[in-house]
């Protein structure tokens, strides 16, 4: 196995770094270590945008800038990227980027901190969509808060940025950029050594499998985006890293007539479209649970292995009746996601084993799908209550029923008792009606700082009705009575 360096370009040009601390931050090592102070730290826990840099990779060939968060992405995350921040959008004789004259120009900008995050949200997009709407420019900067200037100004920046030049320096050296990543691409695994850590970034599945094999207590890095906030604001040492995010394949979507696979290393971002596409629900869900920058790293199999009771994927899967590929050295195991969870962030796995991929069935005829989300803010807010609806009517009658909900119990959990009280009778308001009152047998939940255990349990209710009352033709849910409306329901 090959020590070495990080390697990465930055500033147009390949950097390398020796003994870095796997622990480091992108924010600290730029921060502390180059005097990049144009990346600002905010919260350390990848909500304010503050410190947002963007990262640039090559995707079958072709060079792809996305925004992420320096504040929980640990340096030797880099190799093999382009690191691009603030300072690097100056242009030729010190010329503002479109995306900077147009924040003056609209004056997008008051005291200034949180101005670089912006125009790094703004430049990803500006190099990602040719023609952003509204919408799309909402959605882009919805992870970069601002306390003074307000989001209006910043809108219009975002609306006005391509008309002050079509191309910038960075368009202008795709090729250079494109042959300096290539030159530094890895064909064996890295391993690194400093300050008392290991961190280990195979290319490989087959040497992934045999590093956690020998490794079995060290932490499986992907998004970084929970792990992240482990050191920053838990302060623990991760003596052992083996990163996942550069395994050949194990970020890939793939899709089949039955199935979606969706590799334990794929980035939200990458796995919405397939997934979205095929239900829709989910795809709302996605871009509700972290900004851009949090999709854009954060992956569904970090979600999942990480076992929280208020983990947004999970129930939608169980719902699904999604599997798990689970493997330990050369032996691959498939398990139902709904056996997966075993306790308090507790979970199935072995000795030695790991995540590979999840595979998600295709939708089929007479099978509804609804997830919803229930938080105390619309976006980017952990949930109180995550539902999760999958019923199969036949001949007015259900055929099968398949529900689940977070943030109810210690785990991501099915609720059997409401699922036996639909499966056989008429998809109806009294059946629903029997099936609510069935939650009380399947969950008690506690209450906390996001909702009272009563709460909960009236919202996971209501939730399972409004899923009737979208699913059923008008004329049978007439006399269903509305759900009590303690909180703006939204999925």
């Amino acid at each position: 196995m090959a020590a070495g360096a990080v390697r990465f370009v930055f500033g147009g040009k390949i950097r390398t770094l020796r003994g870095i601390d796997p622990n480091m931050t992108v924010l600290n090592w730029l921060r502390e270590h180059e005097r990049k102070t144009g990346t600002k730290e905010g919260c350390a826990e990848g909500d304010c945008g503050a410190c947002t840099v963007v990262l640039g990779e090559l995707v079958e060939g072709d060079l792809r800038y996305r925004a992420v968060n320096a504040c929980i992405l640990f340096v030797p995350v880099l190799d093999g990227k382009e690191l691009v921040v603030v300072e690097d959008l100056r242009g030729p004789e010190g010329a503002l980027h479109p995306v900077q004259q147009a924040l003056v120009d609209t004056h997008g900008s008051q005291c200034g901190f949180c101005t670089p995050g912006f125009v790094m949200s703004l430049f990803a997009l500006y190099h990602n969509d040719p023609a952003p709407d509204r919408a799309t420019i909402n959605d882009t900067i919805a992870g970069n808060l601002c306390r003074c200037t307000g989001y209006r100004p910043i809108i219009d920046a975002g609306l006005a940025m391509r008309g002050y030049g079509k191309k910038d320096q960075f368009d202008k050296r795709t090729k250079a950029t494109a042959k300096l990543l290539n030159s530094i691409a890895r064909t064996e695994t890295l391993e690194l050594a400093a300050a008392g850590r290991r961190y280990f970034a195979p290319v490989s599945e087959e040497a992934l499998a045999d590093l956690v094999v020998a490794h079995p207590k060290a932490c499986l890095l992907a998004g970084g985006t929970d792990v992240g906030l482990w050191v920053t604001k838990q302060h623990r040492d991760l003596d052992t890293l083996i990163y996942l995010g550069g395994v050949r394949g194990m970020d890939a979507v793939r899709e089949s007539e039955s199935e979606i696979e969706i590799g334990a290393a794929a980035a939200y971002s990458d796995a919405i479209e397939a997934v979205g596409g095929a239900y829709p629900d989910f795809a709302e869900l996605f871009r509700r649970l972290g900004s851009v920058q949090i999709r854009n790293a954060g992956t569904i199999g970090g979600n999942i292995a990480n076992a929280s009771p208020i983990g947004d994927s999970a129930p939608g899967l169980i719902a699904l009746g999604a599997s798990l590929m689970l493997r330990k050295g050369g032996r691959v195991r498939e398990l139902p996601i709904d056996e997966f969870f075993v306790d308090y962030r507790k979970t199935a796995l072995q000795r030695g084993e790991y995540l590979s991929a999840i595979r998600v069935p295709r939708p089929r005829a007479g099978r509804h799908f609804h997830t919803y989300k229930v938080s105390k803010r619309f976006d980017q807010d952990i949930s109180a209550v995550c539902g999760a609806y999958c019923v199969s009517v036949e001949g007015g009658r259900v055929r099968e029923a398949r529900i689940a909900y977070g943030g109810m119990a210690a785990t991501p959990k099915r609720a059997v008792a409401c699922e036996a009280a639909l499966e056989g009778g008429e998809w109806s308001a009294g059946t629903v009606e029997r099936a609510m009152q069935a939650l009380a047998s399947d969950f008690t939940p506690m209450s906390d700082m996001r909702a009272s255990a009563d709460y909960r349990m009236l919202i996971a209710k209501n939730l399972l009705q409004r899923m009737y009352m979208e699913t059923a033709a008008p004329a049978e849910t007439a006399d269903a009575a509305p759900p009590h409306h303690v909180l703006a329901y939204s999925r």
